[in-house]
């Protein structure tokens, strides 16, 4: 079940990077968020696409480790951004306010669940 879990999120971020590659404009269009040049194509590439793809190859390389010396610290690691992610929309709520349940409380949620079973995952092997 744990290599099932990091498999799973490894999977998400992956799909997240590519698409965040190769249709930035498209990735943040759900949230209003325009792109109106290579700069702004740029940032939403390296954030999205690099920054998930390097998650995505973390975390798998965590799942191949039969030692388990990196699997932990890898899911803690991973599961405290999401966590982190969670409360910036959750601040958010306090000064924004936002009204629909997608896109920004669809990924709290996500955020919120897929954060805490990795540090679930994670302290179980303390």
């Amino acid at each position: 079940m744990t290599t099932a879990l990091i498999c799973t999120f490894a999977l998400f971020f992956l799909g997240m990077g590519l698409y965040g590659l190769v249709a930035p404009a498209a990735l943040v269009r759900p949230f209003g968020i325009n792109l109106t040049g290579p700069t702004a194509r740029t940032e939403v590439r390296a954030v999205y696409g690099g920054f998930g793809i390097a998650l995505a190859a973390l975390l798998g390389w965590a799942a191949a480790d039969p030692s388990d010396h990196l699997r932990r610290g890898a899911v803690l690691a991973v599961g405290v951004a999401l966590l982190g992610m969670a409360a910036g929309r959750l601040a958010a709520r306090v000064t924004e306010r936002p009204q629909s349940l997608y896109p920004s409380w669809l990924y709290f949620w996500l955020e919120l669940c897929g954060g805490g079973a990795l540090l679930t995952t994670a302290t179980a092997w303390a």
